[in-house]
């Protein structure tokens, strides 16, 4: 399921408009995508959660050339499902 039909669903499930539903939506992510560059946790219960980890640089190897290359800390979004989805993903 992409963005476009997760639209058509709630239009479709709550009775709204096209518009309203892709404002709905795009309110969701953004405030998701908000809290996670605050650096807070996403929780929807029995889904899932959205929470960002750090990663401290090291010392990497570029694998065309083999010379060592220092690779800078970073932060990466991470998704972990919730038991709920998991049991029903697996049924």
């Amino acid at each position: 399921m992409n963005k476009l039909e997760l639209i058509s669903a709630l239009k479709t499930e709550a009775e709204i408009s096209k518009a309203e539903a892709a404002k709905v939506i795009q309110l969701f992510f953004d405030s998701m995508a908000d809290a996670m560059v605050k650096g807070e946790r996403v929780e929807i219960r029995g889904l899932c959660s959205f929470y960002v980890k750090n990663y401290q640089s090291y010392m990497g190897r570029n694998p065309k050339t083999g010379d060592k290359v220092t690779i800078k800390e970073k932060k990466l979004p991470f998704f972990k499902a919730g038991k709920e989805l998991k049991e029903r993903v697996d049924y």
